[in-house]
């Protein structure tokens, strides 16, 4: 349908982001209003795309008509500017129109693409607003729909005579912590002409808002520590400082998990920590490639590792090459996001393991895996429960290699989550070399120049038998290591099962401390698959009876426990 164009206002693109949220009382502010708390029609909040404001983003359903509507305040009638913050993934314009208290006031507003989903632009123009309460809505007017909708900024045109910001509110006090919620209480601000409402913001975002104290947050993630203040606003847009900061854990849902139990581990001396200083030994299982067998790690067989193995921890084996991350860097990022919140939701331990296998110098991926890395630690740095293995099996490569790769990948990690244990892969497969024909001495002469690391290693007892366990014995008290990976069959995850010398391997692990992951949790044709052919294409994973001997046998071996959960949960050791 035509458009008449009289309508239309000047259109500026702009290049930066919009006006944060900022305490200042000289002028009046852009008010900012979260898409993702707006009125939506035909569209959904999400945050799988990084460097959004507030907690998401809206995404239109690609029809036309979908909208999203903002109840915007202005102190008074007249001009004002709206800026808009979006990202436009695609090389097609997605106009939407603008309409105000139900009348169009701009025509076809232009939302050229950006380049990429996470990159964000915004997009301005001017309109008449009436004194208090407005309704802008945002419609989509193509088949493509509209584009990631981010905020809208409202700025009137200076009229308004107020330009005193409210007082900062009193420190906020959190009570009703839930496993994915918290309500928050502050002492009211004052201000010369009345405070409009409040932002409780987390990391500088907006996370809720508020006409009066309290406020809840919610949609938080279990087992996780967060950081809140508040800030309050007045109908010119003035903002006042921000509060003293809250802060707040989310315990695990449900109790008696691995994770309410042991808390925030760390590297202390060789051994892997509990948040009370007690050494730790993990037992849980790998993924097998979630690019072939995603299908296996879904709600019934999660509910099933959690409640019916009783494991610890899963390890989430992201192939970067053979069909894995490389193909698709937005996809394979987007699954071990998902993957990590399952894995925390049942309270457990979760291995963001960077399976790097062909090529084996890791340095062949350093870059991918700083963009990997960087997102990951970002969207994740308050969870208490993530472990990161920056490189899964080293091969044909020197050990001066891997510990250059690895200095250059595990700041990233730092910048973003400074104190969450970080795992390494060993030269020779993980075998501290020694399947390369090299030995540990390799890194105990030049060790990574890194705290709170763990060095892996990888074992498949029916091949790895004297030469690679007597390595591993005579590491242990000198390394901090962690298995990563083991089978009880040949180096292939196939063949027979060498159930004996895999029992061998598990005392010296049980004994030392040692935590691990089996491999792997899948329906594989291999032996070393711990489910029959099939199994994953239904909902049974509870029990035995799906399970090949080898599924039976580690299963057994992490519901074993040598120590029983007492009262007094510090002096518990897994």
């Amino acid at each position: 349908m035509v458009r008449p164009r009289w309508r239309a206002a000047l259109v500026t693109v702009l290049a930066a982001a919009s006006v944060p949220i900022s305490a200042q009382a000289a002028s009046a502010a852009p008010v900012r209003y979260e898409s993702e708390d707006a009125t939506i029609s035909r569209g959904a909040v999400e945050s799988n795309h990084t460097g959004f404001t507030g907690s998401g983003f809206v995404n239109y359903e690609n029809v036309t008509g979908s909208y999203v509507e903002y109840t915007v305040n202005a102190a008074q009638a007249g001009q004002h500017t709206l800026t808009f913050r979006y990202a436009n993934g695609t090389t097609a314009n997605r106009p939407l129109d603008i309409t105000v208290n139900g009348s169009i006031a701009v025509d076809d507003l232009g939302f050229a693409g950006t380049g990429a989903w996470t990159t964000w632009r915004t997009v301005t123009t001017t309109v008449n607003l009436a004194a208090g309460s407005n309704k802008i809505r945002t419609t989509a007017v193509t088949s493509n729909g509209g584009p990631n909708a981010d905020s809208l900024s409202v700025e009137g045109s200076g009229g308004s005579n107020d330009t005193e910001a409210p007082s900062a509110p009193g420190t906020p006090s959190a009570s009703n912590v839930t496993c994915g919620s918290v309500t928050l209480s502050w002492q009211a601000s004052t201000d010369n002409v009345g405070v409009t409402g409040y932002r409780v913001l987390r990391n500088g975002q907006t996370v809720a808002t508020t006409v009066n104290s309290p406020a809840t947050v919610s949609g938080l993630t279990a087992s996780t520590a967060y950081s809140f203040t508040v800030v309050a606003y007045d109908a010119a847009g003035n903002t006042s400082a921000p509060s003293n900061a809250v802060s707040a854990t989310t315990p695990a849902c449900g109790t008696g998990t691995p994770v309410s139990i042991n808390g925030k581990l760390h590297v202390c001396g060789v051994k892997l920590c509990n948040q009370y200083g007690n050494p730790i030994q993990l037992r849980g299982m790998s993924t097998h490639g979630i690019q072939w067998y995603s299908q296996c790690v879904k709600t019934a067989s999660l509910d099933a590792l959690a409640n019916d193995w009783k494991a610890d921890i899963l390890r989430v084996a992201m192939y970067i090459q053979d069909d894995g991350y490389e193909s698709n860097p937005r996809k394979f990022t987007d699954m071990m996001h998902n993957y990590i919140e399952e894995a925390t939701k049942r309270g457990m331990y979760v291995l963001v393991d960077w399976h790097q296998l062909d090529p084996g110098d890791p340095n062949e991926n350093t870059e991918l895996a700083k963009t990997f890395f960087a997102e990951i630690a970002q969207r994740h740095k308050d969870k208490i429960n993530i472990i990161y293995d920056v490189a899964n099996e080293p091969n044909g490569v020197s050990w001066a290699d891997v510990k250059s790769y690895a200095e250059e990948v595990i700041p990233v990690i730092r910048a973003q989550d400074p104190d969450s244990v970080v795992f390494l892969g060993t030269h020779g497969w993980s075998t501290f070399g020694i399947s390369d024909g090299r030995d540990e001495n390799d890194i105990l002469d030049n060790p990574v120049n890194a705290t709170n690391i763990m060095y892996t290693f990888h074992f498949y007892a029916a091949s790895h038998q004297d030469e690679h366990y007597d390595a591993l014995a005579r590491t242990a008290d000198k390394l901090p290591i962690f298995v990563t990976e083991f089978g009880t069959q040949t180096y292939t995850g196939d063949g027979g099962n060498d159930f004996t010398y895999s029992q061998k391997y598990l005392d010296l692990l049980a004994a030392k401390k040692i935590g691990w992951t089996n491999w792997n949790f899948s329906d594989d044709f291999r032996s070393g698959a711990v489910f029959k052919t099939g199994t994953c294409a239904g909902n049974s994973f509870t029990g035995t009876s799906m399970l090949k001997p080898a599924g039976v046998w580690v299963r057994d071996r992490i519901r074993t426990r040598t120590t029983s959960r007492p009262a007094d949960p510090s002096r518990f050791v897994l």
